[in-house]
């Protein structure tokens, strides 16, 4: 398959959807929050400003490329660097994607604009919705997703029950845990009665695994998730990937030989770099989503970094590595 695509990237392996083939259509970072955990950074300037950010033709006509080369993928999964559902016209996407494939839709939102009657139109057209919600009372709310100033989490919630209303499709809620800030048995029982209201069909239970905006940020064990997972109820279950990763690429990237192998950018180092730009990942989330050994992707990180192009992040004792902007 081309690997030469500026709105899709993937597959990648994903805890939640299994081989995911991403859609990217919005900029990076154009948000409605700025989340302290998010992978991407910082966002500069929130906006609730729904348009058309990225047109859909070129997006189909990469997607239908693919289909022709023999994709396989479990989910397309309409996410990416920025808030899917500002873009205008998510609906006629999915109407586009419907018409060439029949691979199941989920849409990766952030829920702030599900209180919208035209925002829950365009996602009931997807299978699943992956809506977030990390906080049950307003404080939590402000300090861990800084939202723009329209946005409550009771705005938020308030959607996310409409949505359940109309949709039939799945509900999967994401709920991300931040040491010391909605970890407690006050924001718990707030969460878990936002839970209750919204009825997902499924709860996903994260934490910092990856580097973060705020690198202060501190992930909670996995004992602890499980725990808060029990009292949460049933529906939930833990997403957070704890696996062990290697950390030796450091050294491993300094190799001359390595750099001297591969001097230029190549079709799985573009493949690379496009993954990178959409989230932070390690040795291992490398090989697994390019489908390639480890010392294939020791060569290609290593003429990235050589290049300035790519830069690595160490993350509870982990390393990742990143596109710089």
């Amino acid at each position: 398959m081309t690997d030469k695509k500026i709105y899709l990237y993937g597959p990648v392996p994903s805890r939640r959807l299994g081989l995911s083939f991403g859609i990217d259509i919005a900029p990076l970072k154009v948000c409605t929050l700025d989340c302290i955990y998010c992978q991407l950074g910082k966002t500069a300037q929130t906006t609730i400003e729904r348009k058309e950010y990225i047109p859909i033709e070129p997006i189909l006509a990469e997607l239908k490329e693919a289909l022709a080369e023999g994709l396989e993928a479990d989910y397309i999964t309409i996410a990416g660097s920025g808030e899917p559902t500002l873009n205008s016209r998510l609906g006629e996407l999915i109407d586009g994607i419907k018409k060439v494939t029949n691979i199941p839709i989920a849409i990766l939102t952030n829920g702030t604009l599900l209180s919208r009657a035209e925002v829950r139109a365009d996602c009931s057209k997807a299978d699943i919705v992956m809506p977030s919600l990390d906080a049950g009372d307003e404080r939590t709310f402000q300090r861990i997703n800084r939202p723009n100033s329209v946005f409550s989490v009771e705005k938020l919630i308030s959607g996310l029950c409409a949505f359940r209303e109309e949709f039939s499709g799945q509900i999967w809620l994401e709920v991300f845990f931040v040491e010391g800030i909605n970890t407690g048995a006050e924001q718990i029982a707030g969460i878990k009665e936002a839970i209750e209201l919204i009825n997902p069909d499924k709860v996903h239970l994260n934490t910092a695994v990856r580097p973060t905006a705020d690198p202060n940020i501190a992930r909670i064990s996995a004992e602890k998730l499980q725990e808060i997972a029990g009292r949460l109820g049933p529906k939930c279950e833990v997403v957070a990937d704890f696996s062990p990763a290697s950390s030796s690429i450091l050294s491993e990237s300094k190799s001359e030989d390595i750099l001297k192998a591969h001097s230029l950018i190549n079709s799985k180092a573009e493949a690379l770099l496009s993954m990178l730009k959409r989230r932070p990942c390690s040795l291992n989330d490398i090989c697994s989503g390019l489908g390639i050994n480890r010392n294939e992707a020791i060569k290609h990180i290593s003429n990235l970094l050589h290049q300035g192009i790519i830069q690595s992040e160490e993350k509870e004792g982990i390393v990742f590595f990143k596109a710089i902007s």
